[in-house]
């Protein structure tokens, strides 16, 4: 039995608690990809939902939880993701959601916030300054606060896509997991060894924000002062101390890479694949690119995680690839 604060028996239950509009999600091996890479290209699209990202799993488990105690109301911070589908599960609930995002983030992402319902807070700085907002919203409100790996059920949610993964009839070499709060790679990360083990789980961040991926190689919480990528999803600069001891039970390995790379594997999505993802999503692509001998021959898969995206910048990164990263608060 994997050691971490996650349960394989709440995992397979938290199957009867979220929509089902967010269970089930393709995966399919996309062989242009493959051709490409050298290697088999399983792709897992959590993009084919209401809220365009993996983090309604989570957010339902929450949501559910809260409406059964009889609390209405809840806050989080975000990079916009789970805001979204915080906003999206709560409001199906009945809950009155806050969310508090940096101004800079993605305008979409904002946007569709607020058209959820949710009490949209902006604050000036990055994702971790949002989360000590939160916090104060929290105590003042003496509402329940929501934090993205923090909160087990934001992890055991993302574990119903790792048991999805290795129930399926395809037998994977890896699986290449975005990497940012260590919810996604955590969640994924636990499910694949309990039921695969021989599995391996590669964490994948950018080189611009490499708090968590530096934290799992030493083995203690690492901050960092800054976080520039265009993949804002993943632009912490705390990591949870807990999170990383689970990644740390889970993971076989965590690498970075460059933005060029990100934006050669959102082209290669979107040429080889016809799927338009945020830069986080394109992170397991950027690791095969960057390391073709490591995984050539192999059968990996790789988790799209979102597709809120701006298309102006969408366009700028795909058509022009950046030499240096621009600075992104998320």
């Amino acid at each position: 039995m994997v050691n971490t604060r996650l349960d394989l028996a709440r995992v397979r239950a938290a199957r009867q608690v979220i929509d089902p509009l967010f269970l089930d999600s393709p995966s399919y091996p996309c062989a242009g990809l493959g051709a490409e890479l050298g290697c088999t290209v399983s792709l897992k699209l959590e993009t084919a939902n209401p809220v365009r990202s993996f983090k309604a799993r989570g957010t339902e488990l929450i949501a559910s939880g809260l409406a059964s105690t009889g609390r209405g109301a809840v806050v989080c911070a975000s990079a916009g993701n789970l805001g979204q589908a915080l906003a999206w599960s709560g409001r199906s609930r009945g809950l009155d959601v806050t969310v508090v995002a940096s101004r800079r983030a993605p305008a979409v992402k904002l946007e569709r916030i607020r058209a959820l319902g949710a009490e949209l807070v902006l604050v000036d700085g990055d994702y971790d300054v949002a989360c000590e907002a939160a916090a104060v919203i929290s105590r003042e409100r003496g509402i329940r606060r929501i934090e993205d790996s923090v909160d087990v059920e934001t992890c055991e949610g993302a574990a119903t896509i790792g048991v999805e993964l290795v129930s399926g009839a395809a037998r994977f070499d890896a699986v290449l997991v975005a990497l940012g709060t260590g919810a996604l790679a955590g969640g994924v990360g636990y499910a694949v060894k309990e039921l695969a083990p021989e599995v391996e789980v590669i964490c994948v961040q950018p080189q611009g924000a490499p708090a968590m991926t530096l934290s799992w190689h030493e083995k203690r919480p690492i901050t960092t002062e800054s976080a520039n990528t265009i993949a804002d999803g993943v632009a912490g600069r705390v990591p949870n101390p807990d999170a990383l001891a689970d990644l740390l039970v889970v993971a076989d390995d965590a690498v970075l890479v460059s933005e060029h790379s990100i934006t050669e594997g959102m082209r290669l999505l979107l040429d080889h694949a016809g799927l338009v993802v945020e830069p986080s999503a394109a992170l397991g692509i950027a690791a095969i690119l960057e390391d073709r001998d490591r995984f050539a021959g192999r059968h990996v898969a790789t988790i799209l995680c979102g597709s809120n995206v701006d298309m102006d910048a969408y366009h700028r990164w795909v058509g022009t690839v950046p030499t240096t990263a621009a600075p992104v608060d998320g």
